[in-house]
């Protein structure tokens, strides 16, 4: 089993979740939350500011922490082809400088201003759906009901 702990960004301004594209290898692509891997003793606090800018161009503040979501993907469909369990930590911020821009060399690209309503009718990783869940909850325990994969939800 592979193991990755990663720092998740959820900004939503004027009914308006940021998003970004992203993209596998294999040219398969699903929206999802701007974020990703926390590097070796990095603290993920800094990695989703990090991450936010490295993805959106766009420099972000962190608001508070909402919650931690732990998965296993299975083998058949995990990218390196065995099973995968992703440990993310969501934090709400918010936007307070640079410009929106497509990643450089990197997976993600297109980082855009979706209306939370219409984020049902796309294809995204079900880290959108446990963001916004988070987002719009706030629950104390800081966790929201599992996300089921199918239809336009992917891993």
């Amino acid at each position: 089993m592979s193991f990755r702990l990663a720092a998740y960004a959820v900004c939503i301004e004027d009914g308006q979740v940021l998003l970004v594209r992203h993209v596998s290898p294999k040219g398969d692509w699903t929206w999802t939350l701007p974020g990703g891997r926390v590097e070796h003793a990095e603290d993920p606090f800094d990695a989703v500011t990090r991450e936010v800018t490295e993805e959106t161009g766009c420099d972000a503040m962190v608001e508070r922490l909402l919650g931690v979501d732990s998965r296993v993907i299975p083998a058949a469909a995990a990218r390196a082809g065995v099973e995968h369990q992703n440990v993310g930590i969501f934090y709400r911020v918010r936007i307070i400088g640079g410009r929106l821009r497509p990643e450089p060399n990197g997976e993600t690209a297109e980082p855009v201003w979706t209306p939370v309503p219409d984020v049902t009718r796309l294809r995204r990783s079900s880290l959108v759906d446990v963001g916004v869940a988070l987002a719009q909850t706030v629950p104390a325990t800081g966790r929201v009901a599992p996300v089921p994969v199918g239809g336009l939800i992917q891993h």
